[in-house]
């Protein structure tokens, strides 16, 4: 965990690791507390109704626990995967603690995923078990013929044809597990890539990822936990975000952590939730906050009781970043990771580090540069890719079992992102964008979040995605692929007005010479943009 210092030197010079010989996920988000301070409020859930529940620790210690024998009994042993496809609930915070004790290796799903999407990463996976409810349930019955390791599948809505009922299995097993003896590096939980590039590869973790988040989770949320935080996030647990920024950092540290049951994002019940909750600390990814951006008279129609709000997954921008501090009151602290590698640079309003257009600087515990293709750090100012040097807490151990792609992730002890990026003087970086999103344009290299995010402050915008459309004089040209607000706005005078927007408040080489309008915005399940999709659109165009 941090301590406090007043200045980002003394917190990066001050802070040491402190990993042990042995931990275990499932015990440290559940038993620690669930042994001193049975009553204390792990878990909110705060329903479509408006009505809350919770979950206290004790609970959740004793409900793991007699998942954990209903598993071992089920055949389930250490180093077998566990499937959640399970949204923001009760029954996924306790899955997640049962797997973990038993040295099984979760492998959190999203419920968004179709039938393909699922199917390629159970089979990958070799999933020996998969926790569900009726939803899932139903996309598991048009694939289960094909999924040859699994044999267990458990539901939170009831017993089905082949599956068995989640709480009657909590009901009828004892409530006193003994976890298996796990190390920091011994597998956790394996979280797929989101895929904007190539197939999802799974990024295997040890327990210690969880400690590897800390410093990154208290530097954003500037110095948690303290008197009354709260935690919440949109953001699916089945992410690496919501599932090691929020729920299992709230666990391990005491601070109650709401589930909120959404079908899809919906900012006016977004602010109702934190109202409602009375939400100290939120991570809330930059298309979400954007989404925010579009509800009218905040400060007058809600209540809010915010602390802290991190953002990442993508970058924010300035247009974002001002609007939070005009219309909530407080600096978003921007940070930075990868599902293989989270957390490891990040901003804290409190202590100043803070800079609007940028994503933070070092989180105390991690060394990050901008490095060239040789490995070599590059100049100040000088675009490169942004890498984390290893051994790191935080890193993954490893692509399941694909040693070639895991190889290729480093540059001798840099391990890469795929990301482009740049540190200004004052040691600030600064995201250009992904290898292949970046824009090459009359000789200029041009990230797209920075003009995305302009075009998403015209009043007129809802979402929007900029890519490279191949041109024979400029080798590309920037093209805007726009959703409107209003789709029956779209016309030539508007198109037109939104391209001076950008010139106006960027530059002449990085406007968009193109804007079509589309229905609805590419997203993976995490939030982001695919700009892929629209990539080879403007490709087969400019062909």
């Amino acid at each position: 965990m941090l301590e406090r210092r007043d200045s980002y030197a003394a917190l990066y010079r001050d802070f040491r690791w402190n990993i042990p010989q042995s931990f275990n996920i499932g015990t440290a988000v559940a038993d620690a507390w669930g042994g001193r301070e049975p009553e204390r409020v792990a878990l909110f859930e705060f329903r479509a109704d408006g009505t809350v529940e919770q979950l206290t620790y004790g609970e959740l210690t004793a409900r793991s626990n007699a998942l954990a024998n209903a598993l071992r009994t089920a055949g389930v042993k250490r180093g077998d995967r566990v499937a959640l496809l399970l949204p923001q609930c009760f029954e996924t915070a306790i899955s997640h603690a049962a797997i973990y004790k038993l040295g099984a290796i979760a492998v959190p799903l999203a419920l968004l995923f179709g039938t393909e999407a699922l199917e390629y990463r159970l089979q990958t996976a070799g999933v020996k078990a998969v926790i569900t409810n009726g939803a899932g349930l139903d996309k598991l019955k048009a694939v289960n013929g094909r999924l040859t390791a699994l044999e267990t599948t458990i539901s939170t809505d009831g017993a089905d044809a082949g599956a068995d009922d989640f709480h009657q299995l909590v009901a009828d097993n004892s409530d006193a597990f003994t976890a298996e003896a796990t190390g920091p590096d011994d597998p956790a939980m394996m979280i797929f890539t989101s895929g904007t590039t190539g197939p999802p590869k799974g990024a295997l973790h040890g327990h210690r990822v969880l400690l590897g988040h800390l410093p990154g989770v208290g530097m954003h949320h500037e110095f948690l936990p303290q008197p009354g935080d709260l935690l919440w996030t949109p953001a699916d647990w089945a992410w690496a975000g919501g599932l090691l920024n929020v729920l299992l950092p709230g666990l391990y540290l005491g601070v109650p952590v709401v589930a909120g049951r959404f079908d899809k994002f919906d900012p006016e019940a977004a602010f109702g939730l934190m109202e409602k909750m009375k939400v100290r600390n939120a991570f809330i990814p930059p298309t979400a906050l954007r989404m925010l951006k579009g509800v009218p008279d905040i400060a007058r129609r809600f209540r809010l009781s915010l602390r802290t709000v991190g953002s990442g997954g993508e970058a924010l921008g300035r247009e974002t970043y001002d609007w939070a501090r005009a219309e909530l009151g407080l600096t978003i602290n921007e940070f930075y990771g990868q599902t293989e590698c989270n957390l490891v640079l990040s901003s804290c309003g409190e202590i100043g580090v803070s800079r609007a257009g940028a994503i933070g600087l070092p989180v105390p515990g991690h060394q990050v540069a901008v490095i060239d293709a040789e490995g070599e750090p590059v100049a100040q100012g000088e675009v490169g890719q942004v890498a984390v040097r290893r051994p790191d807490p935080v890193m993954f151990l490893e692509y399941w079992r694909n040693e070639e792609a895991t190889r290729q992730k480093f540059i001798g002890d840099w391990m890469t992102t795929g990301d482009q990026g740049l540190v200004d003087e004052d040691g600030y970086f600064h995201f250009v964008g992904r290898d292949d999103d970046v824009i090459t344009s009359a000789g200029y290299r041009i990230g797209p979040t920075e003009i995305e995010d302009c075009l998403t402050g015209h009043p007129a915008v809802a979402l929007a995605a900029a890519v490279g459309k191949p041109d024979p004089l400029r080798t590309e040209i920037v093209k805007a692929y726009v959703v409107l607000k209003d789709a029956s706005a779209a016309n030539a005078a508007l198109a037109e007005e939104i391209k001076s927007w950008v010139r106006n408040r960027l530059s002449a080489h990085e406007y968009p010479r193109e804007v079509e309008f589309v229905d609805s915005m590419p997203l993976t399940t995490t939030g982001k943009i695919i700009r892929r999709i629209f990539r080879e659109r403007a490709r087969r165009e400019g062909e």
